[in-house]
C-alpha cells in the first residue's frame, strides 16, 4: 500500500519506526525480537536503511521484504551515492517482487574515507532520483528527507529549502525530517513550505538520545543543532551517574519534545530506533494517548 495514503487517511497522530540492518548474520534474531517487541505500538510503516554508498543494499531488500510479510507496511531507503540507473531500476523491480510499494529517496553519503564526484554521478541531486523513481514506477510510494537545520554540505538555509522544494515539486509524496532536537526548527520548517504552497505531510523524525558519545557521533555525521541547555543538562547526567543518567534525561526531552510535536500538529512521529525496542516503548509509553 502507498504509504502516503496511510498518512493522509490517519484519523490520529501515529508513529512510524526506521530500522538498520545487521551486517552479520548473528544479528538477525536479536533484530527481529527488536521488531516484534515494538509492532506492539502499531507502527504505520517502518523503514529501512540502505547504508553508506549502498553497502547494505542486498541486506535492505532483503529486510524490507522480511518486514512486509511480517504485516509492516515498509519503506526502503534509496540512495544516489555509487547507483546508475540500471541498478536503480533493477532494485526497484526487486523491492516490487517482495511486496514494497515505497521507498525513502536520499541523496546519501559516500562510504567513510571515500569522495563522489557529483558532476559526473547519475544522480547528482535527490530530485534526480524522485524524477527517475517517478519514470520506473509511478505508483511507489515516494518520501524524501527534509533538514530542518539544513544540510551540513549546504551554503545556506534558502539553497537548502530550495533543493527541498525540489524534491517534492520532482514527485515526492511526503517528507521525513533528518533528526532535530529544536522543535522550532520543525516549525519554521513547515511554516516555510506551505508559504512555497507545498502542503505534502512533514514527518519530524526523533531521535532518543543513548549516550553523550552516540549524540556526538550523530551531530557530527547529520549537521544537526543540539540546544545549549539540553547539552549542558546531558553533561550534569553524565557527571552525575553516567550513561544511565543520560538515557535518562534523553528519553525525557524525547517525550517532551514529541508532546510538543503534536502539539504544533505533526501528522506522527517517525522514531529513529537505533534497532533499540525499549527505549522506544518507553517513550511511546509515556507520551500517552496520541489522539
Amino acid at each position: 500500500m502507498n504509504i502516503a495514503h496511510q498518512v493522509a487517511n490517519a484519523k490520529k497522530p501515529f508513529y512510524s519506526l526506521e530500522f538498520f540492518p545487521p551486517k552479520e548474520k548473528e544479528g538477525w534474531p536479536a533484530f527481529f525480537a527488536t521488531v516484534e517487541q515494538l509492532r506492539s505500538i502499531h507502527p504505520l510503516f517502518a523503514s529501512v536503511t540502505y547504508g553508506a554508498g549502498g553497502a547494505t543494499q542486498n541486506n535492505t531488500l532483503e529486510f524490507a521484504g522480511k518486514l512486509k510479510a511480517m504485516n509492516l507496511e515498509t519503506m526502503a531507503h534509496l540512495t544516489c551515492v555509487s547507483a546508475d540507473k540500471v541498478k536503480i531500476a533493477a532494485f526497484l523491480r526487486d523491492l516490487r517482487a517482495v511486496g514494497v510499494e515505497n521507498v525513502l529517496a536520499l541523496r546519501g553519503d559516500p562510504p567513510q574515507g571515500q569522495r563522489v564526484d557529483w558532476d559526473k554521478a547519475a544522480f547528482r541531486y535527490a530530485a534526480d532520483l524522485v524524477r527517475f523513481v517517478r519514470e520506473q514506477d509511478p505508483m511507489m510510494g515516494l518520501a524524501v528527507a527534509g533538514y530542518p537545520a539544513a544540510h551540513p554540505e549546504s551554503a545556506t538555509f534558502s539553497a537548502d529549502r530550495k533543493h527541498v522544494c525540489d524534491k517534492i515539486r520532482a514527485g515526492a509524496d511526503f517528507v521525513i525530517t533528518q533528526l532535530f532536537f529544536d522543535v522550532r526548527e520543525y516549525e519554521d520548517f513547515v511554516r516555510y513550505l506551505r508559504a512555497k504552497g507545498i502542503t505534502v505531510p512533514v514527518i519530524p523524525g526523533v531521535l532518543p538520545i543513548q549516550s553523550l558519545e552516540s549524540v556526538r557521533r550523530i551531530l557530527s555525521l547529520c549537521g544537526a543543532n543540539i540546544p545549549g541547555k539540553l547539552y549542558l543538562a546531558l553533561e550534569a547526567a553524565n557527571e552525575r551517574g553516567g550513561q544511565p543518567a543520560v538515557k535518562e534525561t534523553g528519553i525525557a526531552f524525547a517525550v517532551c519534545q514529541i508532546k510538543r510535536l503534536l502539539e504544533f500538529g505533526a501528522p506522527g512521529i517517525h522514531l529513529y530506533t537505533l534497532n533499540s525496542a525499549p527505549t522506544c516503548l518507553r517513550i511511546v509509553e509515556e507520551v500517552g494517548e496520541t489522539a
